[in-house]
């Protein structure tokens, strides 16, 4: 019986995915691509105007790092929270709500007027606890908004075309990457660095009327809040966060650094301990039994720690190290931010014929290999024609992850359980973005400095050489990807319980 079961839901989701009109369909990955897109702007179209940040406002390394890390932090802390609502409350209305809070929160960080009033604003965007509690609810938006892209997408379109699906979306997404420098280089160079934020505005409101008409509304099994993880899991971030971006001034060995580290370590474990005996977890700790989940979201965190970590430091390398303009170091990223929009549809259609495995592999081979090449041939002298065959290789493999690693976390479980998925491999993704930027921007600032471009540039070449061995560790998680994605039954992996998901393993 519970075999007939499983096989009479699956088929169940799999019709009503092949019963939706392709109108539908193609609006359904506009919307929701677009929805990503401005999530993955908002966070690289500021990198480009660090250097002016911390001229302008007297922005110090930390603020600089908080800039973009306040955002970064926030969202991955209640990214599952945002995937909770959609089930309990409906993903059309949810994904409504957050692109109107987003919207709203981008104009009060072009408001912002000083640096510690922008990473108070980056913050509020983002959706952390900062704030008043109203403002903590009003900045909630990028995190309904993004995890239920991936969550959309998959409502509409049945697994044997998903792969493609979600390598289009991975594609928009890279589009957002990839002008997201040039835009903010162009906007800090002819504006002001607050219409950065601004440019949020117009978007957005035009996506509000129709993604509340065009989108399909659709609910998931976890309808219930786990405040209690929720908060644990945002203290125990905060606090492993705090520590090295603190170390650089306060030093490794500070009671200030220990404590956030110690601190950080025991909220992760209470974390872990309340998931296992929460009756309605954020966070199914049997998933990470499923080899397919766990091995994506693991090639996806260490992705994010070094390729945000790098262009935390490359973005810098141009304007301190090389001497370029906001917009010339824009222009200059391109062949790399770029070339996601190229490398992400490609692999997405192919990950659905020869499976996600050596996709995954080799664009991580690709990240390592590029940011390898970038730290070995860097020097105060170095021409921007020597730096473009790295930058090139680390783009397309940057590309071949994105298409992949969402499919495939999202594949290993049912697809009723596809918003939980979808929200614990984005949430990972910004975690890994976040300790990028604090981890690389340490390294920096042990070995150099912005005091001349050739103390800038002694300690970008050991931050890159650690964001190569970063990506080289995930070329060992890709390999332990399945090597063909299949259909999982309803009734089966998390949803089933602990013993069910290890037999799956």
């Amino acid at each position: 019986m519970p075999e007939m079961t499983s096989k009479t839901a699956t088929g169940r989701e799999a019709s009503e995915a092949d019963a939706v009109p392709a109108a539908r369909r193609v609006w359904t990955l506009v919307l929701a691509g677009l929805g990503a897109f401005l999530c993955s702007l908002d966070v690289v179209v500021v990198a480009t105007a660090l250097p002016v940040l911390r001229t302008h406002l007297g922005a110090s390394l930390s603020d600089l790092e908080w800039t973009i890390n306040a955002y970064n932090l926030a969202f991955a802390c209640l990214m599952l929270t945002g995937s909770a609502l959609g089930d309990r409350f409906g993903r059309r209305r949810i994904y409504v709500t957050g692109l109107a809070v987003f919207t709203a929160a981008s104009a009060a960080c072009a408001l912002a007027g000083g640096a510690g009033a922008l990473v108070a604003a980056r913050v509020v965007e983002g959706g952390a606890g900062a704030l008043v509690a109203a403002r903590v609810v009003e900045g909630a938006g990028a995190a309904l908004l993004l995890p239920l892209t991936l969550t959309l997408i998959s409502d509409v379109f049945p697994v044997e075309k998903r792969g493609a699906a979600i390598g289009l979306w991975g594609g928009i997404t890279g589009l957002g990457v990839a002008g997201g420098p040039v835009l903010g280089g162009a906007i800090t160079d002819g504006l002001a660095w607050q219409w950065i934020f601004w440019i949020n505005v117009p978007v957005g409101l035009v996506m509000i009327p129709l993604s509340a008409t065009l989108l399909r509304e659709s609910r998931g099994p976890r309808p219930h809040l786990d405040v209690p993880g929720q908060l644990l899991a945002g203290l125990g971030m905060f606090a492993l966060t705090w520590a090295p971006v603190r170390a650089p001034s306060a030093g490794w060995d500070s009671p200030e650094v220990a404590g956030s580290l110690a601190a950080g370590a025991v909220l992760v474990a209470a974390f872990l301990l309340w998931e296992r005996r929460a009756a309605h977890p954020m966070l199914p700790l049997a998933y990470f039994r499923l080899r397919g989940f766990a091995s994506a979201n693991a090639v996806i965190f260490l992705l994010a720690v070094s390729l945000l970590g790098a262009l935390f430091m490359m973005t810098q390398l141009f304007q301190v190290g090389l001497g370029d303009s906001p917009l010339q170091t824009g222009l200059r990223l391109l062949v790399w931010t770029g070339m996601p929009m190229v490398a992400a549809p490609l692999a997405g259609a192919l990950a659905d014929r020869i499976g996600p495995r050596p996709l995954m592999a080799g664009g991580m081979v690709l990240q390592a290999a590029g940011l390898g090449w970038l730290a070995a041939v860097t020097a105060p002298d170095v021409s921007y024609g020597t730096l473009v065959a790295p930058l090139v290789v680390a783009g397309a493999g940057t590309g071949m992850v994105f298409a992949t690693t969402a499919g495939a976390a999202t594949a290993a479980v049912p697809a009723g359980d596809a918003g939980v998925a979808a929200g614990t491999n984005t949430a990972l993704r910004e975690l890994g973005a976040v300790f990028g930027i604090a981890i690389l921007a340490a390294v920096f600032a042990h070995s150099g400095g912005y005091e001349t471009p050739a103390s800038f540039i002694d300690g970008f070449k050991p931050a890159l050489w650690v964001a190569s061995a970063v990506a080289a560790a995930g070329v060992v998680a890709a390999l332990c990807v399945p090597a063909k994605a299949r259909a999982v039954p309803a009734d089966s992996a998390a949803s089933a319980g602990p013993r069910s998901a290890a037999s799956r393993s």
